[in-house]
């Protein structure tokens, strides 16, 4: 069997043609639409995932059992509590990061030439979208770090302008919103990095075993390929980076002193293995679903917006 490669683009991006800005503007867009409001729509998971990982002793019953402790205890609008910093913190993320992939990943094939892009497909992946949930991370850090204040102190303010404003002017900018940027790129670039290289091969295989490939297959079959690879991507996903998300719950939870990293090496060897894996069941649920949602959307809306497919390195085998 005779293995041939090629990077290519789906034909209709070339036949609308977009280009440069408009292109890359195009995938921020579908990334941010399909971020934020899938991460928007899961608040009341994430709500009882964060309440598990900061009080394990109170909501010590499960998923289920736990939400029926908040709705008891706090009433049903507990469960949306931080929906607006999830929202626009994730579609700020989500641009950066989906956009930001396509950019990179076609920045590093025209620095390397397409051959050796080919050949070492899987590192231009890593690459390109651990660079791209890097710079999406300065975004989202100052929402993410308002989000889990809200929701650990139901409390502290009574939405996402005054919980911002008052973190702002009670900790200050670095202190307040970026003491738990270390550990949002330590959960966030894994995550992301596993997301998108698992989500690519995982289509390839899908695609080889369906015999097509992004130009040959229907779009009903493609939304298939990226809903069931992104389900994939998203249990790896989340396995790797939940570890970081368990620290990041805690380090945001309350202000503290002393550097970023003794503060996390402290908590973690407080939390132990067991600890830094609280959680995880519903998260696995919530990562999976997001991410195949995300995928799925994002396929839809770039055909939508007129993007296409973006720059695709995939392995073609004949037999």
């Amino acid at each position: 069997m005779a293995a041939t490669y090629q990077a290519q683009t789906q034909k209709q991006q070339a036949a609308i043609a977009p280009t440069g800005v408009g292109l890359y503007a195009r995938f921020a867009l579908a990334g941010a639409i399909s971020c934020g409001t899938t991460h928007g729509s899961l608040t009341p998971v994430d709500v009882v995932k964060t309440r598990m990982q900061l009080d394990p002793v109170t909501y010590n019953k499960g998923m289920m059992g736990s939400f029926k402790q908040v709705i008891r205890n706090e009433g049903a609008g507990a469960l949306l509590t931080g929906f607006g910093p999830t929202f626009i913190g994730y579609f700020l993320q989500g641009a950066f990061k989906f956009g930001g992939y396509e950019f990179w990943k076609k920045t590093i094939i025209d620095q390397i030439g397409e051959q050796r892009a080919i050949e070492n497909r899987i590192g231009v992946y890593m690459v390109a979208s651990g660079v791209a949930e890097f710079i999406a991370d300065i975004a989202l850090c100052p929402l993410e770090a308002t989000r889990i204040r809200l929701v650990s102190q139901p409390t502290f303010a009574k939405g996402l302008v005054s919980g911002f404003n008052r973190i702002r002017v009670e900790e200050g900018i670095a202190r307040g919103f970026y003491s738990g940027f270390t550990p949002i790129v330590f959960k966030q670039v894994p995550y992301t990095v596993a997301k998108f290289v698992v989500f690519e091969r995982a289509s390839e295989s899908i695609m080889k075993k369906l015999g097509g490939d992004h130009d040959s297959l229907s779009e009903r079959t493609l939304t298939g390929v990226h809903l069931v690879s992104g389900l994939i991507a998203g249990f790896a996903a989340a396995v790797i980076s939940q570890p970081a998300d368990t620290l990041l719950s805690k380090i945001n939870k309350a202000p503290g002193d002393g550097p970023i990293t003794t503060r996390l090496a402290g908590l973690a060897r407080e939390l132990g293995f067991r600890g830094l894996f609280l959680g995880l069941g519903p998260r696995i649920i919530m990562v999976g679903a997001l991410t195949s949602l995300q995928f799925g959307i994002y396929g839809e809306l770039r055909r939508v917006f007129g993007a296409g497919e973006g720059v695709i390195i995939m392995k073609m085998a004949d037999d």
